[in-house]
């Protein structure tokens, strides 16, 4: 797999480059900088919408890099500088928000312009050196107030109401990400998907502007808004965030084309997924599974809820499930027991899973899911977006709404039985494969096992009939069937489960393939 920005994100992420959520003490008692702020503008939001539609009408054009002594430092020299967390932004004001900066440098060498808006007037945030610590073995660099950040990131009394932690990062393209109550970093969103899996390659817009509306003393929301700029188009972002139990974002969009777009994703999710029970024998590790998020939840224009299991095939694969005015989707993360993992520092039990709300009528199209083969965990290897079905032609407007909720589990109605773990494996006596797929409780299933109906089908191959079992690990069913696949190298496998004609559990999608 190479090394795409998508990838440089998640080799950030489990490297420490980006933030890791907790201290906000002021390391050394290195004295603190103070965040300058340039000359008062006037500020609307039709401004920003003006900017992007004057913006569109011209030729792209690539953003100044920073000096090359910034570009040179290695891994450890950038790792080691360090934003002070009593410069941050608002620290002395006693604000519910703060508001801290990244440097520029190594793999971020495009610098990001921030300003602060307050009364309907902006001021930009002045790139100082003296807001990091940076240590001995870091050369002297070159400090010039038009640098520029590579990113920032946004502390709230989320954990606890006497410190500030982090809760919200932007840096990179047009990626972020943030965590719920209680939650590490895991998946990131990102504001536009272009391309995505396409034989001539994938498009990564950019979010070169932000302005961070100021927040009031009494605010549980903090408003961020995002000029975004690429070769194929332009557009303004208006997050409203509010950290909690679920973090939610409302988002809001608009979009000017430079030219026509037949592949757009719309609320891009970017996540890892390396191996779970259904594909344990690829990787010699001692986890029992490693993955960000475990599977794409969706809630359909017509009511139903699809579970569609994730996978690392070892060829690209491309999922679209065609929809109309779809009513949520999501990648999310299951299993929340330590021991579903056993892993000590990456704490996947603790990662969010990102369930999307759309926000208006979104018409015809796919909720698309783009599986990566990877060999390793660094690498983001799983896409899901709203892939509208008409294409964007140049020069038009496009604008949408939508809800981003950071979350452990997706805020839908609990009516139907969840589907929690599923496991593969090879028959031991016979040909063929074994499905075990087990059910959380729900009690809207009826006691007696003989008043609920299997349904199991698949698009080739053979499958058994499946047997239900109560399973006294987790109170709730277990579906196990058999398949076989022939010569088939790909089979569509559905199951579900059903009382009186009607679902009493979420449809469960997978694709199997050869390995």
């Amino acid at each position: 797999m190479s090394l795409t920005r998508r990838s440089v994100l998640a080799v950030l992420a489990s490297s420490g480059l980006l933030p890791v959520i907790g201290g906000n003490a002021l390391a050394d008692n290195v004295p603190a900088g103070k965040i300058k702020l340039g000359d008062k503008r006037a500020f609307s939001k039709d401004m920003l919408i003006n900017y992007a539609r004057e913006k569109a009408s011209k030729d792209y054009s690539e953003s100044g890099k920073i000096p090359k002594d910034w570009i040179d430092l290695t891994y450890d020299q950038y790792r080691g500088i360090n934003f002070k967390p009593e410069s941050a932004l608002w620290k002395k004001e006693n604000k519910p928000f703060e508001a801290e900066f990244f440097a520029p440098g190594l793999y971020f060498p495009i610098p990001i312009k921030v300003s602060v808006v307050e009364d309907e007037f902006t001021q930009p945030v002045l790139f100082a050196k003296d807001v990091f610590k940076i240590p001995d073995f870091v050369p002297k660099l070159s400090d010039d107030p038009s640098l520029g950040y590579s990113g920032f990131r946004l502390r709230a009394a989320i954990n606890d109401p006497e410190r500030k932690d982090e809760f919200v990062v932007f840096q990179g393209a047009s990626y972020f990400r943030a965590v719920a109550k209680g939650q590490s970093y895991g998946l990131s969103a990102r504001g536009l998907a272009l391309k995505t899996g396409d034989a001539a390659g994938e498009e990564f817009p950019n979010f070169r502007e932000f302005w961070i509306e100021k927040p009031k003393d009494s605010s549980n929301s903090i408003v961020v808004h995002a000029f975004m700029d690429s070769p194929s188009v332009t557009g303004i972002y208006s997050f409203t965030i509010t950290p909690g139990e679920n973090t939610e974002m409302d988002v809001e969009c608009t979009l000017f084309p430079r030219e026509e777009l037949d592949h757009v994703g719309i609320a891009a999710e970017t996540s890892m997924f390396l191996f779970d029970e259904t594909e344990r024998s690829r990787f010699d590790d001692f986890r029992q599974a490693v993955h960000d998020t475990d599977g794409l939840l969706i809630k359909n224009g017509a009511g139903e809820t699809l579970w569609r299991a994730l996978a690392n095939p070892t060829a690209l694969q491309i999922s679209s499930f065609v929809d109309e005015n779809p009513r949520g989707f999501g990648l999310l993360q299951r299993p929340r027991n330590f021991e579903d993992y056993s892993d000590l520092e990456a704490n996947y039990h603790k990662r969010p899973g990102l369930w999307v709300v759309p926000g208006e009528d979104w018409g015809k199209g796919a909720v698309t899911l783009v599986e990566i083969p990877a060999d390793k965990e660094i690498y983001d290897n799983i896409v899901a977006y709203w892939r509208p079905r008409e294409p964007m032609e140049k020069g038009s407007k496009h604008t949408f709404s939508y809800r981003l909720v950071w979350c452990n589990e997706a805020p839908v109605a609990q009516n139907l039985a969840r589907v929690i773990d599923s496991r593969m494996g090879k028959r031991v006596f016979e040909d063929g494969r074994l499905a075990n797929i087990d059910f959380a409780p729900n009690a809207n299933l009826p006691d007696n096992l003989d008043d609920i109906k299997i349904h199991v089908s698949s698009n080739g191959g053979s499958v058994s009939k499946g047997i239900l079992q109560r399973n006294p690990s987790t109170g709730g069913l277990r579906l196990s069937f058999t398949f076989s696949p022939g010569d088939r190298k790909l089979m569509e496998l559905r199951a579900q489960l059903m009382v009186d004609g009607k679902s009493a559990s979420e449809v469960w999608l997978y694709r199997w393939t050869t390995t």
